[in-house]
C-alpha cells in the first residue's frame, strides 16, 4: 500500500502534459464553385491546454488536381504546402483562439470533386496533432447564369435549401451598385442584400423562413435585371 501511495505522489509531482488539446472550431471546410474561380476559407483553432505550443504542417494527403493551386495562409503570408511544407508553422499561447489561418484554393479548369487533409503536429510529438479536412466540388458555369454588362450572377444553390443558400457573382464594373432582394410568393419583401464588389458570393440564411416558394431579384443601379425562384424546405 505504501508503494502505491508513493507512486501516486510521484505522478502528482510530475509536470502535467496534455495530448491533442487543440480543437478546430470552424465548420467543415467546403470549397464549392465554378471552374476558374478562387475561394478562401478561414479556419479557427483553439489551444485548450495551459501551455504555449508551436505547430507545423506535417503532411498534405488526398487529391489536389494538377490544375488546382492550394495555398495555406498565415495572416498575409501564403505558402504552397507541396513546396514549402517546413515554412508553415505557428505558435498558440495557452488558451489562445487563433484566427489567422486560411486556405485558398484555385478551383482549376475542369469539373471535379475531391478531398484533402492537412495534418499539423507539435514538434516531433506525433501524439499532439490535429487535422484539417477539406472537400471541393468544381462545376461548369450554367447556361442559365445571368450575364449583365456590370455583373454576372450564377444560379442559387442548393435549391431547394433548408439552411444556407449561396449565390456566386462577379463584378465587371466595380462602380456599379447591385443588390439581391428576396420576396415571398405573393410579393412581400423578406430581405435585401447589397453585393460587395470585393466578394465573390452571397450567403442567404433561409433556416428561419417557412417552407415554400420565394423569389430573388437582381437589381443593378436600382434597375430590375432578373427574377428567379428559390425553394425553401424543412
Amino acid at each position: 500500500m505504501r508503494q502505491i501511495l508513493l507512486i501516486l505522489a510521484c505522478l502528482i509531482m510530475l509536470p502535467w502534459y496534455s495530448w491533442g488539446q487543440v480543437r478546430v472550431l470552424s465548420e467543415n471546410t467546403n470549397f464549392t464553385g465554378k471552374i476558374g474561380t478562387t475561394q478562401r476559407k478561414s479556419l479557427i483553432i483553439q489551444n485548450e491546454s495551459s501551455q504555449a505550443k508551436e505547430y507545423a504542417l506535417r503532411s498534405l494527403k488526398g487529391n489536389v488536381g494538377s490544375s488546382q493551386n492550394l495555398k495555406v495562409c498565415l495572416g498575409d503570408k501564403c505558402f504552397d504546402p507541396k513546396r514549402e511544407l517546413g515554412k508553415i508553422k505557428f505558435t498558440l499561447g495557452p488558451g489562445e483562439i487563433y484566427t489567422d489561418l486560411y486556405l485558398e484554393l484555385d478551383l482549376g479548369i475542369s469539373e471535379v470533386r475531391g478531398s484533402f487533409d492537412l495534418q499539423f503536429i507539435q514538434g516531433t510529438n506525433s501524439r499532439d496533432m490535429f487535422t484539417i479536412e477539406a472537400v471541393y466540388d468544381v462545376y461548369a458555369p450554367n447556361a442559365s447564369d445571368t450575364m449583365h454588362k456590370d455583373i454576372s450572377l450564377g444560379e442559387i444553390y442548393p435549391n431547394p435549401s433548408n439552411r444556407i443558400a449561396q449565390i456566386d457573382y462577379e463584378y465587371k464594373n466595380p462602380n456599379a451598385t447591385a443588390k439581391i432582394v428576396v420576396n415571398s410568393f405573393i410579393g412581400n419583401p423578406i430581405a435585401e442584400y447589397q453585393l460587395d464588389p470585393l466578394q465573390k458570393s452571397l450567403a442567404i440564411n433561409v433556416a428561419n423562413l417557412n417552407p415554400g416558394i420565394y423569389f430573388y431579384t437582381l437589381f443593378v443601379d436600382n434597375k430590375n435585371i432578373v427574377t428567379k425562384k428559390l425553394v425553401v424546405k424543412k
